[in-house]
Formats: structure tokens, C-alpha cells, sequence
């Protein structure tokens, strides 16, 4: 599959998503849209892949919307107040729909920061399930400061991740933060010093993920979704069931093996 703003590698079964427009800062036009909903929706389909990673290839990881092209993409201005209206709806809409394919993907998501995270470059990394980063990132809801409300997720997720008061303080001011207090407040989960390193650890981590058994891994993130959507009780009501219809399972059968026989188990999602 032929991609213009992305790439994708397979390694095994760990899937790297790779923002390929380094010369324009990896913003985000269209097309880009639309591929990185077509890559998450294959790869969520994908039996051979129990992991992906996202990251970015340059100095930045994206600096957000390509506001040229955006504007490109606004509704003709001899059409009615309504019907302009309306189509910049359906645009925000398909926008959205976007970046929610990573986060519903089944299999968990990595993204690996490096440099400027601003605007739809943060949309896209907080509908990942575990934010890494280079100590020379930056996070910014820079919608703000270009008198926009950002529209594509982060307002909707960021507060589960740094807490009411940060997620009000980044978004009101528009301001980045550094590396540091991302991993203070919560929204990175671990600092390198440096792209290449932040790339090895990336990989080491998502390559001990996909050793697990891809059953309970995909199990895990739909509970944790789940409760996190739900509450305590629904979400163990919902894991009861989970368990019920999925515990007797091919791969524990192997893992007991395994642990029984001394050996690394081999899982294959059955």
C-alpha cells in the first residue's frame, strides 16, 4: 500500500505507523487524514499484528493542521450561512473519525514523541494508549492561540490523562509544555534523552507487549476502555463476561505449558 504522508513498516508482529513529511513539519493536510485512518483500520484487522507503534520521521513529531491547506478545505463562500455551516460540520466530523481509529484499534498503540507535539500532533498521541518522548518534546493545545477550539480529541481525553487542572491550564493558555512536566503530570510515561534512544525504547517496549498472548492483550485494552467509559461496576460486569466467553483459551493452555515445561510460550491468539 502506497502512502504520500505515511509509511508503514512490519516487523513480526509489531507495526510501525511512521509520519512521513518531515519537510512541512509533518502537518497534517487531507490526505494525511484519511491515510492514517486507512493504515489503523487495516492494521486493526490484522492477525499477524499484536502491537503498533507511531512515530515520526525529522526533528518534530507534527506540528499540527497545515493551516494553508485547511483553508483550502473550508466551504465555498457563495454557498448559504447554512450549508457552509453544514459542510464544515461533515469535514470536523471526518476529521475525528480519523484519529478515533487509532484509538479503537484493538491492538495497543505506542506513540513515540520527539520535538514539537502541537495541536493535531496531540490529538493524535492522547488517542494512543502509552505516550513516550525525547527530552527535547514539546506539547501544546495550540488551537487556542490560533483562536480555534480544538475539535479532534484531545479536549475529550487529555483530562484522564493530566488531571482538571493541568488539562485547563495547557488548553485556556495555549502555552507548551517541556518533556518534564508532560511526565510529571502524567501524559508521558517515560523521558530519553534522545530520538534514537526514545525510538530503542519504544521498540523494547512494544516488542514485550507483542510477546504476550495477543488475546489478552486486545481483552485487557477493551476492559480498560470499557471501564474507563462505564465505571467500577460495569466494567466488572463487562470483564466477567470477557473471561466467561475467553478464559478457556488455546493460548493459556500454552502459557501453562510453558511455564510448566520451563520456555518461552509461543502465542497465537487462539
Amino acid at each position: 500500500m502506497n502512502f504520500q504522508t505515511l509509511r508503514l513498516d512490519r516487523i513480526g508482529p509489531r507495526a510501525e505507523v511512521v509520519l512521513n513529511n518531515p519537510g512541512q513539519m509533518n502537518t497534517m493536510n487531507r490526505a494525511f487524514f484519511h491515510e492514517i485512518r486507512q493504515v489503523f483500520q487495516e492494521l486493526n484487522v490484522d492477525p499477524a499484528i499484536h502491537v503498533v507503534l507511531l512515530w515520526a520521521e525529522g526533528r518534530v513529531f507534527s506540528a499540527g493542521l497545515n493551516l494553508k491547506e485547511a483553508m483550502d478545505l473550508l466551504p465555498e463562500s457563495g454557498a448559504s450561512e447554512i450549508k457552509r455551516r453544514q459542510q464544515l460540520g461533515k469535514i470536523i466530523r471526518d476529521f475525528q473519525d480519523c484519529f478515533t481509529q487509532a484509538q479503537r484499534c484493538r491492538k495497543p498503540v505506542i506513540a513515540a514523541v520527539q520535538g514539537w507535539c502541537l495541536g493535531g500532533g496531540l490529538d493524535l498521541a492522547t488517542a494512543c494508549d502509552i505516550r513516550l518522548a525525547a527530552a527535547d518534546a514539546q506539547f501544546a493545545i495550540h488551537e487556542t492561540r490560533m483562536a480555534m477550539v480544538a475539535d479532534l480529541g484531545t479536549l475529550q481525553r487529555i483530562t484522564v490523562l493530566v488531571g482538571k487542572g493541568m488539562a485547563r491550564e495547557m488548553a485556556f493558555t495555549g502555552e507548551p509544555i517541556n518533556a518534564q512536566r508532560a511526565l510529571d503530570c502524567g501524559l508521558i510515561n517515560a523521558i530519553y534523552p534522545d530520538k534514537d534512544h526514545l525510538l530503542q525504547a519504544a521498540r523494547e517496549l512494544a516488542d514485550r507487549i507483542a510477546a504476550n498472548s495477543p488475546l489478552a492483550v486486545q481483552g485487557v485494552k477493551q476492559v480498560l476502555d470499557y471501564s474507563d467509559a462505564h465505571g467500577e461496576a460495569e466494567g466488572l460486569e463487562y470483564v466477567a463476561q470477557w473471561n466467561t466467553a475467553f478464559f478457556l483459551s488455546q493460548d493459556l493452555d500454552e502459557a501453562l505449558r510453558a511455564f510448566a515445561e520451563k520456555r518461552t510460550p509461543h502465542f497465537k491468539g487462539d
